[in-house]
């Protein structure tokens, strides 16, 4: 964003949102945080989504809004309560923010609200740009309803929706659950290993995310590295990077028994996800590839 502005971050805590108010303060803008509990220090704002409440006036004094808020996909197994829980919290936190935005005197120049490469589902051998229809799933159905949730917010102001791929950073995201396997040692290919994986680094996310509240694009924007990889190039990119080896497949039939949705829609999914809006918008990758992200994220 060109010209100090005041941000107000949902999930601003979070392993995105902590990313994004960094760089966003190292740039001499204004972070307020939105906490659920009483606020404790200047830049922090009390909300409930689950409430659908938030106070008028906290709206009217931002600039623009990022809602990242939501319960993590990373945390296994997703068990029947917490796919509800994946789902709601980020149905509740939307919607809070989209009629705080249609009731405000002073809406915000943009709304850029979270979403995931999930809306597509599993689409081997295709090329998915924003124009491609949802896909099957979970996680598709969640992504789905997700966007919906925002788009009422765009009567007042520009909405984008951010389908981010597997945010791959220092201690947690995508890399969660495969920091744990490869320490352990049982790093090896998920299923065949050949399903594309939408990667994008911690800090291109964030950075990302910082372009497209100063852009003029609107609607989904994918939010994905230059070059998606193998998942099997991956894990053994990542096993490499902590010195562990890459060896213990886990089939494809075990992943789907053991993990049920969570398996089939974060490890088994092929998505071979553009980035070529956002390129063509002009925004410029630290790490164009999966080797620069997981340096940095070692």
């Amino acid at each position: 964003m060109s010209a100090p502005r005041t941000v107000l971050i949902a999930g601003g805590s979070g392993f995105i949102g902590t990313e994004l108010a960094a760089q966003l303060r190292a740039d001499g803008h204004t972070v307020l945080i939105l906490v659920r509990r009483p606020a404790r220090t200047a830049t922090e704002r009390t909300w409930d989504p689950e409430a659908r409440w938030i106070k008028t006036a906290i709206v009217d004094a931002a600039d623009a809004i990022v809602n990242l808020s939501g319960a993590s996909i990373s945390r296994l197994p997703w068990t029947l309560p917490y796919k509800r829980e994946i789902l709601q919290s980020r149905i509740q936190a939307t919607s809070t923010l989209a009629d705080a935005i249609l009731r405000a005197e002073s809406p915000p120049e943009v709304f850029l609200s979270g979403s995931a490469v999930g809306f597509y589902g599993d689409r081997p051998g295709e090329l998915l740009t924003e124009s491609a229809p949802v896909g099957d799933g979970f996680l598709a159905k969640v992504a789905d309803a997700w966007e919906r949730a925002a788009a009422p917010a765009a009567a007042r102001t520009r909405v984008v929706t951010a389908r981010t791929g597997l945010v791959v950073g220092p201690g947690g995201g995508a890399l969660k659950p495969l920091r744990f396997l490869a320490k352990a040692g049982l790093a090896g290919p998920l299923g065949s290993g050949e399903q594309i994986w939408p990667w994008i680094s911690l800090y291109d996310e964030a950075a990302a995310l910082r372009h497209l509240l100063d852009s003029s694009l609107d609607g989904p924007v994918n939010l994905v590295g230059p070059e998606p990889a193998p998942a099997g190039l991956v894990v053994r990119e990542f096993a490499e990077q902590l010195h562990r080896p890459y060896w213990l497949p886990a089939p494809a039939w075990a992943l789907r028994a053991a993990l049920a949705d969570a398996g089939k829609d974060l490890l088994l999914a092929d998505q071979n996800v553009s980035a070529q809006r956002l390129v063509a918008d002009g925004f410029a990758f630290r790490d164009a590839t999966l080797e620069s992200a997981l340096a940095h994220a070692a």
